[in-house]
């Protein structure tokens, strides 16, 4: 199982919101470029980043502070929030990333995603975000009538190299993952699936690890690290295999 800790920025700042709630935004006093240092010391191999500012449409904000956080690290970073124009695209692939996550447009308009893969390669991460089995996009305002299953079948055809899928209603809560949700989208996609939402202690990624699908390949923590319920280097230590991060 990869460990993977997130950074989510509002306005430059790292932030947790509670289910996807921007009212909610609880803003930590920390430096995410000195996080993403933290992270890689503590032996993650792979981070996660949300621009949430770039998914509600301003893409200039962060685009700085991702930069400096790409030259501060070695390890894989995915980053999604907003992606949804060949501009986006390659300007962060110039900029050294190496999972695109695409939410809403993977939603909307798979075919262009299909041609994305068919163009830039092996990139692409199929974030599936849903809400009792519904998926929602454009930062989870906007509520779909498609199945997160019927998503996650179509993840392998249009080129996606994995799947983030997140029980909205459990993200930022730190009220237990959806392990059994999740472990469906690993039946469903036949692809490597990472769990985000809902880690709150140890216990939470010990489960995961027991009882989630064989596809589920990678777990997401975010509040519980900036709360201090966990502990990075001993997640890693304890859970994390010898396999890398590079799907």
């Amino acid at each position: 199982m990869v460990i993977i800790p997130a950074i989510d920025l509002l306005r430059g700042q790292c932030v947790r919101l509670n289910q996807g709630d921007y009212d909610e935004a609880t803003f930590y006093e920390r430096d995410p470029v000195a996080v993403a240092r933290e992270f890689e010391q503590a032996g993650a191999r792979r981070i996660h980043i949300v621009d949430l500012d770039a998914a509600h449409g301003d893409k200039a904000t962060n685009r700085k502070k991702i930069r400096k956080i790409r030259k501060a690290v070695s390890c894989v970073i995915e980053l999604g929030g907003g992606i949804r124009a060949d501009d986006d695209v390659e300007e962060l692939l110039d900029l050294g990333i190496d999972r695109l996550v695409l939410g809403t447009t993977f939603a909307r308009k798979p075919q262009i995603v299909e041609g994305w893969s068919a163009h830039y390669g092996n990139v692409f991460v199929a974030g599936i975000d849903a809400r009792e089995g519904l998926v929602y996009v454009s930062g989870w305002e906007q509520k779909t009538r498609i199945q997160d299953t019927e998503l996650a079948r179509q993840a392998a055809a249009v080129g996606a190299s994995s799947v983030v899928y997140t029980n909205i209603e459990r993200d930022g809560t730190l009220a237990g993952p959806d392990i059994e949700r999740t472990s469906l989208m690993a039946e469903s996609s036949g692809l490597p699936v990472v769990l985000s939402g809902g880690i709150g202690t140890e216990a939470d990624v010990k489960a995961v690890v027991e009882q989630a699908h064989a596809g589920v390949r990678g777990v997401i923590v975010g509040k519980a690290l900036y709360e201090g319920t966990v502990d990075l280097e001993s997640l890693i230590s304890t859970y994390q295999g010898e396999e890398g991060a590079d799907w």
